[in-house]
């Protein structure tokens, strides 16, 4: 990545996200961070020309399981059932026991879309994986553990994991989903993350087969657990539902709730009012590939949720272009004006992670992560010239470094 210590970039547009669009507008950066965001240049800054482009914040994908990255479609078939699909995943996880190649894999194809921060959930440590191309990460490390049998066991595991990380890296806690985390066991996690002030995330409220089994004890995926000898009849004996696994998770340091597909009106209001340290990641695309009833995002913003935006994986998505998941929003939800669905991609998403400070606007003081995509000269909305067209991302920098281009 080529690199200089203080230059500026001007382009047809910036796009700030927190402010208003800046026609001609210049960004100058020195030493990583962004130093100025206006119409002119620092003096002693070199100023490169970018022509007709849009230069927006790079993106922030909330929620990635990279070690699938190396699939050419997503398993199964559109609008499977939740529960079936595990069960492929499960199988494919035992084939690929390296996951090298699929981190490697999503890395480059994150940076090439103009992603430049990521939540990933990994299931082993995450060291010195391809560091020369590696985006901002915030890496949660999966934790598996259904029955009360297991709980000192896999707490014990976890710790050991949580030390064998790459130093750089921001590092939190992912206990999985309700079927697979014993509500003891995630109790302890958040506790853990409290007193390590690690962020957690959670897949919750993803299809009806889990609120079947969390209300009534049934369904696929009692099945699944059966099958598996993991089943512990005695976890949702009197009924669950996720309000239950919130107020657990609104324990921690910072919860996101991923998914959030069918959580009630209720539900909702909760993580809204506790939005400075709750969010929910929407992952668009997945959930049209499993065919689910319409995302309640509409009730959720009207709520005052803070909504970001994960691409799930390529086991149950195209690609890994948190650009593309914008353009379906852009496309579905013609009520959520484009400066909104912009906001989940970038701001909202570094919220969601803890790392506003950081990164998600371009602003002084903030890092140099930017993308900039191709607009016509005539285009007066920045917004739609990045939501309504087919252009990728011409180039992406990373801190300050060119991290891609064509």
């Amino acid at each position: 990545m080529e690199s200089e210590s203080k230059f500026a970039l001007q382009a047809r547009w910036v796009l700030p996200v927190e402010s208003p669009p800046i026609a001609g507008g210049v960004v100058t950066i020195e030493n990583e961070r962004i130093v100025a965001v206006g119409t002119r240049a620092h003096a002693d800054a070199k100023v490169q020309d970018l022509g007709d482009l849009v230069l927006l914040p790079g993106l922030v994908n909330a929620h990635t399981h990279l070690e699938f990255s190396t699939l050419s479609r997503p398993l199964g078939q559109p609008r499977m059932p939740l529960p079936e699909w595990i069960q492929l995943v499960i199988a494919g996880r035992k084939q690929q026991a390296d996951t090298t190649a699929g981190l490697t894999t999503g890395l480059r194809e994150s940076l090439q879309a103009g992603v430049t921060t990521i939540g990933e959930i990994a299931t082993s440590p995450f060291a010195a994986v391809a560091l020369d191309i590696l985006p901002d990460l915030t890496v949660f490390q999966e934790v598996i553990g259904f029955s009360a049998a297991r709980i000192d066991s896999v707490f014990a595991e976890l710790q050991q994991r949580l030390h064998s990380n790459h130093p750089a890296l921001q590092v939190g806690i992912s206990p999985h989903a309700p079927y697979t985390v014993h509500p003891e066991l995630l109790s302890k996690l958040v506790v853990l993350a409290s007193e390590r002030q690690m962020p957690v995330a959670m897949h919750l409220a993803e299809s009806p087969e889990e609120l079947q089994l969390l209300s009534k004890n049934t369904g696929p995926f009692r099945e699944l657990l059966d099958a598996r000898s993991m089943w512990d009849g005695k976890i949702f004996a009197n009924g669950l539902q996720p309000l239950d696994y919130l107020q657990i998770l609104a324990q921690a340091p910072r919860a996101l709730v991923v998914h959030g597909n069918f959580l009630s009106q209720n539900e909702i209001h909760f993580v809204a009012a506790r939005r400075d340290r709750m969010s929910i990641v929407y992952c668009p695309r997945t959930h049209a590939y499993f065919g689910h009833d319409e995302y309640p995002l509409q009730r959720m913003l009207d709520a005052g949720v803070t909504v970001s935006i994960g691409t799930d994986s390529r086991a149950s998505n195209p690609d890994l272009s948190l650009l593309g998941e914008l353009r379906y929003l852009a496309r579905t939800y013609k009520d959520v004006s484009p400066e909104v669905i912009l906001l989940l991609g970038t701001l909202n998403g570094a919220e969601a992670l803890g790392i506003a400070g950081s990164v998600g606007s371009l602003a002084p003081g903030k890092l140099a992560n930017l993308t900039a995509i191709e607009c016509d000269r005539s285009e007066t909305s920045p917004q739609s010239a990045v939501l309504f067209s087919n252009q990728l991302p011409r180039q992406t920098w990373l801190r300050g470094r060119k991290a891609n281009g064509k």
